[in-house]
């Protein structure tokens, strides 16, 4: 007797956004030396029908949020694993800028890892290119 192989949770999570009709979900990865470039690809990409994630600021200007650095390294974790949850989220990544540093190359690594097609603002900067 053969068994209904079971959803795993990617499927699961495609099947209610096909169920709910949800619009292409979008999640912005970058520097954060790019977080005008960033606004204005949210733009673009609301315009054209997409639902948009992206960083929602940047840890490089000064906030009392983040001013002490034990709290502003903790942080910075969270939000790193924040950005992962939001590209496992995304129907695909835009990558914005004309530079990829260490944490925008990860993203995009683990991005591919789970299928996710990745777009570049800058195409040359594709580090698979």
């Amino acid at each position: 007797m053969s068994y209904p192989q079971l959803l795993t949770p990617e499927e699961k999570l495609a099947d209610a956004k096909k169920l709910l009709s949800l619009p292409g979900i979008v999640v912005i990865c970058g520097s954060t030396r790019f977080m005008a470039e960033m606004t204005e690809a949210d733009l673009r990409e609301t315009k054209a029908g997409r639902i948009i994630v992206k960083p929602g600021f940047d840890m490089k200007s000064p906030h009392e949020l983040w001013a002490d650095p034990v709290e502003a390294e903790a942080l910075k974790a969270r939000l790193d694993d924040l950005h992962r949850a939001k590209i496992r989220l995304a129907d695909e990544v835009l990558v914005v800028g004309d530079y990829i540093g260490e944490s925008t190359r990860t993203e995009i690594a683990y991005a591919r890892s789970l299928g996710k097609p990745v777009r570049f603002t800058h195409p040359e900067v594709d580090p698979d290119a």
